[in-house]
């Protein structure tokens, strides 16, 4: 009997290690992580960082984030070539900056001009086809990375002006700075536009290089001063309803990791979404207060002005519908899902205010 309960109690304790000998044989990653914004800019840039603390700590040391300033290992416009080519194996940044390699399709997974709030955007990236068709585009354009959605902001603003912009004639001929799909629809207004980066802006409205900008939340842009020089800030972000960001990792590196690792970081990111969500719009409000007190006026756009933006966001849609069978693909499944969400979204919540309001 007692050979036989040593016998019993030596494989019992053998099949325990043997069992627990992948976790703890489990190589350690190390990943990366160059960023597109800087990690000072509250709320945008400052979530990869939230993401590395919160995962270095909750993995237990099986992987570890090291997040590298913009430009301090590879330049950001590099950084999704570096990614599939294993130079770098992470990077931090958003479809919407890679246009040049993804075409504009890429445009539709960082923001949609009158298109999805955050819960409606979250919805049908994580529960409709929106991931699925996220990770087709860089699958179909040859890179070799395995995406995961990683924050999202809600609305920003639509523009910071010198001067007022009541009708469509007031845009022609501004040169502003803007990003994304919406660039498209500014460009058919008769405005110049360019993608340029965060530390850029300032010194180029100094100068006169641009007479306008958007970039972000009330938040973020004061962090680069735009209160200083411009005076007329414009609501609503029709052109950035909400925003997402992802975390590319080199698909080897990936396929590498055991399926805890991946675990950690799949729920590491769906927790820099709700962070980095909900920190934006905690910190907006004191700077618009701010902002009065310096002299910025907060517009909504008028009636007209809105008619005219989505009357050529419909435009920008045919056109590129025409150019490129696989926006058309992507952008009618959103279309789609968001025609079954909008019975819900009708029912559920309370009317939205109506417009508004120039504020002094």
């Amino acid at each position: 009997m007692k050979i036989s309960l040593t016998t019993a109690a030596s494989v019992a304790a053998l099949t325990l290690a043997l069992s627990a000998t992948p976790a703890i044989a489990a190589k350690k990653v190390l990943l990366k992580v160059p960023v597109w914004f800087g990690t000072h800019l509250t709320g945008l840039g400052s979530t990869p960082q939230w993401l590395a603390d919160h995962i270095n700590e909750a993995s237990g040391g099986s992987v570890k984030i090291k997040i590298y300033e913009p430009g301090k290992l590879v330049p950001p416009k590099e950084m999704l070539e570096s990614v599939s080519k294993g130079q770098v194996n992470a990077g931090w940044t958003t479809p919407g900056y890679n246009t040049g390699l993804l075409g504009e399709k890429g445009a539709i997974f960082s923001a949609v001009p009158f298109g999805p709030d955050a819960p409606e955007f979250l919805a049908w990236v994580y529960y409709g086809d929106g991931r699925k068709l996220w990770q087709e585009v860089y699958d179909k354009a040859g890179y070799n990375v395995h995406s995961i959605p990683c924050s999202i902001i809600a609305p920003e603003t639509s523009g910071w002006f010198s001067k007022p912009i009541d009708k469509p004639e007031d845009l022609q001929g501004l040169r502003m700075r803007f990003f994304g799909l919406g660039a498209l629809v500014m460009e058919k207004l008769g405005v110049s536009t360019s993608l340029l980066p965060s530390k850029e802006i300032f010194p180029a409205l100094e100068k006169g290089a641009i007479d306008a900008t958007e970039f972000s939340m009330p938040a973020i842009d004061k962090v680069l001063g735009f209160n200083k020089i411009l005076k007329y800030n414009y609501f609503p972000g029709w052109h950035q309803p909400a925003t997402m960001f992802d975390l590319i990792i080199n698909k080897d590196t990936w396929n590498g990791m055991d399926k805890q690792q991946q675990s950690v970081l799949e729920m590491g990111c769906k927790a820099a979404m709700l962070d980095g969500l909900a920190l934006g719009e905690a910190i907006q409000f004191p700077v618009m207060k701010e902002n009065l007190e310096k002299g910025v006026e907060n517009r909504y756009w008028s009636e007209e002005m809105l008619g005219q933006f989505s009357s050529k966001w419909d435009e920008v849609v045919a056109e590129e519908s025409a150019k490129d069978p696989e926006f058309k693909r992507i952008y009618d499944n959103l279309q789609a899902f968001r025609a079954d969400y909008k019975l819900w979204n009708e029912w559920a919540f309370l009317p939205r205010p109506g417009t508004k309001r120039i504020e002094k």
